[in-house]
């Protein structure tokens, strides 16, 4: 178990990806078998914004989700341990998404997620974001844990 909280350089240890697709800068708190709580801080400099949308940078609601399932991702790849090393967190669906509020360059997007269910190789975990103690987005999303070879 990491010590918290986990930085941009253990998380990038954790997770394969890279800019400009990494959406997790910090692991505040995670509770093994339970819940993960991260941030994102949102800025300007973000690709997207360029063209989502000019003069009026909105993050798209599908990063918000994709950063949720980067924290659960963190967040399973902590709970196997050491057996994680030669595996990926595919995510493989989202039900019930909100987009509740706008999230705009400047905003520290919290991340949390807990496990809702966990079979064999599939996970399952309601994911919330929020600005200011406000939720921006929600849902319930799954993955699996396969090997990274076959992938």
């Amino acid at each position: 178990m990491s010590e918290l909280p986990i930085d941009i350089q253990r998380i990038m240890q954790m997770l394969p990806h890279r800019y400009p697709f990494l959406m997790v800068d910090r692991v505040l708190e995670l509770t093994p078998g339970e819940h993960v709580k991260a941030y994102k801080n949102v800025t300007i400099n973000e690709n997207f914004f360029m063209g989502h949308f000019p003069g009026h940078p909105v993050m798209p609601g599908v990063l918000i989700m994709e950063a949720l399932a980067q924290a659960g991702g963190i967040f399973v790849i902590e709970n196997m341990g050491p057996s994680a090393k030669d595996k990926l967190f595919l995510f493989t669906g989202i039900d019930g998404a909100k987009f509740r509020r706008q999230v705009v360059p400047g905003d520290q997007l919290i991340l949390e997620a807990s496990v809702i269910r966990h079979k064999l190789n599939i996970w399952k975990m309601r994911g919330t974001a929020s600005v200011d103690g406000h939720v921006v987005a929600e849902g319930v999303f799954s993955a699996a844990v396969v090997d990274k070879e076959k992938n």
